[in-house]
């Protein structure tokens, strides 16, 4: 694409400082289609005095004016949706039916519910003889990754704007154009110059000159929790604010009462969409041991009933992994499963039959885990599902609890309030009941090493907000 051996710095599309280049694979055939500049420190300092220099202005902005900006970036993001979901497609294999149906969609809803959140919010209340103010909390750095880029880059993007932030992004290198379009349509929809900034490159390069620099106040970073604790360390000198939603091995509870053939057939094609690469995946599924039998049965033809293939074929579910490196991941994890003793029902190592080429996983099906094998304790970010079994409710949330994650959980009951009386149970940030989706007005985020501060909606938007208490500062009347 035209832009892709440039930055946005400044509101223009400048030449880098560095002489470097990623290469941009498709997954599906292994083929590198196009090729980024590659940043260094030199081009983070360049972005984030763009950002320092645009804040006092974009800073003061009014609410209707924020208001009016999101508004014309709906409008443009629209136009170029169909871009944005082939971009996805082309770079990290998401099935065509899927980058047009949620990945494109999902960058476009979250300013939506940024907007919404912005027309209803207040940014002052008095305090008996206080006003206290919400402020923007000034220059924001931006690290997402690959697996839903929209999604992840503008529900960091618009409540920045929103609040009137300014910000310097720093997309996955690994599926990198989608943001370049996002920069576009940010231009094309009149952000100020300065206020949002783009530099392509890696975590050491880019990464880590941009979450440690002095003049940043904030970072925001989406992705594994190993690199989260780095980016913390990276920010903790300067005392940076810092927000992460990091990893999950989030538990799927079905209990006892529940339409087995149901529930586990729709639950293991959920866990398959986005071929498994969702943070939030409830990638394992606690099953009564009465029910185990059936349980396995159902998920074993479910698995094998999942279209695998070219993601721009109609009807594919399941497309590649992301990149060679992930690949070669879940290959090992699985081959963890069975060399510790877990049954493979279905799938396993390899591509699938007739796949030759690409980063093609098994929809690969383990039961008889128990919660100490590595599968059932460590992200495998693939559409692999692990069967656990258990004798009680009470013991169902014993398993769903232990872990070092806490993004997620999903429970299932024949039963409603049943199944929320569990779910307050869970050490999760966030609980599906019978199956229900995320609401992208809602806060997304998790306990534990799955992260730290919200995503999505108001209290999405209230994480790029300081507080300011003005004593004495109400206005006197008469």
């Amino acid at each position: 694409m035209d832009n892709a051996r440039k930055f946005y710095i400044n509101g223009e599309w400048v030449d880098p400082i560095s002489t470097d280049t990623i290469a941009v694979v498709n997954p599906a055939t292994e083929e590198v289609f196009d090729t980024i500049a590659a940043g260094n420190n030199e081009d983070v300092d360049a972005a984030v005095a763009a950002a320092v220099a645009a804040f006092p202005s974009f800073s003061q902005t009014s609410k209707d004016e924020r208001i009016a900006l999101l508004e014309k970036v709906i409008e443009v993001y629209k136009t170029r949706m169909g871009d944005i979901a082939a971009a996805v497609t082309s770079e990290m294999g998401a099935p065509s039916g899927l980058a047009n149906g949620a990945q494109a969609p999902a960058g476009l809803g979250h300013v939506m519910a940024t907007l919404k959140a912005l027309k209803n919010h207040e940014f002052e209340e008095v305090i008996g003889t206080t006003t206290v103010v919400e402020e923007p909390v000034g220059v924001c750095a931006f690290i997402t990754p690959w697996n839903w880029p929209l999604n992840q880059i503008m529900c960091k993007v618009a409540p920045a704007l929103a609040t009137g932030c300014t910000m310097v992004l720093k997309p996955s290198e690994v599926a990198p154009l989608n943001a370049l379009i996002v920069a576009e349509v940010l231009h094309e929809a009149g952000v100020p110059a300065g206020v949002f900034n783009l530099i392509n490159g890696n975590g050491l390069d880019v990464g880590v000159p941009l979450t440690s620099h002095p003049d940043v106040d904030m970072v925001s970073f989406t992705g594994s929790t190993r690199a989260g604790v780095s980016v913390a360390e990276n920010a903790a000198p300067t005392v940076k604010r810092v927000t992460q939603e990091l990893g999950g091995k989030s538990a799927n509870v079905i209990l006892d009462d529940v339409d087995v053939a149901a529930v586990v057939g729709r639950d293991m094609f959920g866990m398959c969409m986005n071929t498994g690469q969702s943070c939030n995946a409830g990638s394992r599924m606690l099953v009564p041991n009465a029910m185990m039998d059936e349980a396995i049965a159902v998920a074993k033809a479910t698995a094998e009933s999942i279209p695998v293939g070219d993601p721009t074929a109609e009807g594919i579910a399941v497309g590649p992994v992301v990149s060679e490196a992930q690949f070669l991941k879940i290959q090992a994890l699985i081959q963890k499963g069975i060399d510790e003793g877990a049954t493979l029902v279905t799938g396993g190592v390899g591509r699938p039959e007739g796949l030759d080429k690409g980063y093609f996983v098994q929809p690969t099906v383990f039961a008889n885990v128990t919660n100490e094998m590595t599968i059932a304790r460590e992200e495998i970010f693939g559409p692999v599902i692990t069967i656990l079994g258990y004798g009680s409710e009470e013991e169902a949330i014993e398993i769903a609890n232990d872990t070092e994650y806490g993004l997620s959980g999903y429970v299932s009951s024949a039963d409603h309030d049943r199944a929320v009386a569990v779910a307050r149970q869970l050490r999760t940030g966030m609980v599906h009941i019978n199956g229900a989706g995320g609401d992208i007005n809602a806060p997304f985020g998790g306990y534990k090493r799955s992260g730290n501060g919200r995503e999505w909606g108001l209290h999405g938007m209230k994480e790029f907000l300081e507080t300011k208490s003005i004593f004495g500062g109400t206005v006197k009347t008469d």
